[in-house]
């Protein structure tokens, strides 16, 4: 080996040495940004489907990990409002959640709506014939005479009651479950039967059906929201790129119905998963969520 040969390879092996070092620094600065990102939900479907959603995105796509809570609604608010907790994603507003609003909007920060159009109400199949909640009456029989429900206690149940005796309406009202009431749409849908449950979205019937909510000149089940994130003060500052991602994230009917409806098929399988399969089935709408570097 020549002198100039013994050179440029010791050269070489130098360049080699601080290319590692360098690798090996910008692996220790990902690792040490590393973070982990907090969400709460409520046990609500919507809530479910989102917030799983958003815990693959961010595992996948942006490298942290993600701490799912679930919790009642008021300790939702509490958590996030005093920093223990990142973010909801599943916060009705401006009627539905005006309270927690009211008491923590110092506290937290609202990202805007993901959801557009939530709402309640009496929900028929788009081939029935009618468009208001009075005009049942009229057509009491074709209904069975009974309105479909969930479980007894639950608010859209109490606003049927009340719509009831507003409207007069001669149908009873069945308390049954979630479950139960879809199946019941299912087999009028099937059979092309006229059938009323009690309806909210966004819910994963509204992507496999076509269905319509009947008007309610009274406003007893009242008006449409939206729904949004919310965030805890300083999540921007800490973790832009999380912030700008739920920023950016919103889903119409059709999105969260579809992923809604899989997550109830899947049965037992974990949330996460059927989500992780919805993100793959769906990556550009994903990408647009994405932020931008």
């Amino acid at each position: 080996m020549t002198h100039r040969n013994a050179i440029r390879i010791a050269a070489l092996v130098a360049v080699i040495a601080v290319l590692g070092m360098a690798l090996v620094a910008g692996c220790g600065e990902q690792a040490a940004e590393k973070k982990t990102v907090k969400l709460v939900y409520v046990n609500w479907a919507e809530g479910i489907a989102m917030t799983n959603l958003m815990k693959a995105i961010i595992e996948d796509e942006l490298g942290h990990d993600v701490q799912l809570q679930v919790a009642d609604v008021g300790p939702v608010y509490t958590s996030v409002a005093q920093g223990d907790n990142d973010a909801f994603l599943d916060a009705w507003l401006p009627v539905t959640h005006a309270d927690y609003m009211d008491e923590f909007a110092d506290q937290v920060v609202d990202y805007g709506y993901n959801y557009e159009g939530a709402r309640i109400g009496l929900v028929v199949p788009s081939y029935v014939t009618i468009s208001t909640i009075p005009e049942m009456n009229d057509h009491a029989e074709k209904f069975d005479g009974e309105i479909v429900g969930i479980d007894a206690g639950a608010g859209i149940m109490k606003a049927t009651d009340k719509a009831i005796d507003t409207y007069g309406l001669n149908l009873e009202l069945i308390s049954s479950s979630g479950p139960a009431m879809t199946a019941a749409l299912k087999d009028g849908v099937d059979n092309e039967n006229w059938v009323a449950v009690t309806g909210w979205k966004p819910h994963w019937k509204f992507a496999r059906w076509d269905l319509k909510f009947l008007d309610d000149p009274e406003g007893v089940y009242g008006a449409a929201e939206n729904i949004h994130t919310i965030a805890r003060q300083g999540l921007e500052e800490d973790m832009p790129m999380v912030a700008q991602l739920l920023k950016n994230f919103k889903m119409n009917d059709q999105q969260l119905g579809t992923l809604m409806g899989m997550i109830a098929d899947s049965e037992n399988a974990d949330p996460v998963e059927v989500a992780r399969e919805w993100k793959a089935q769906n990556m550009d709408l994903v990408n647009s969520w994405l932020p931008q570097n």
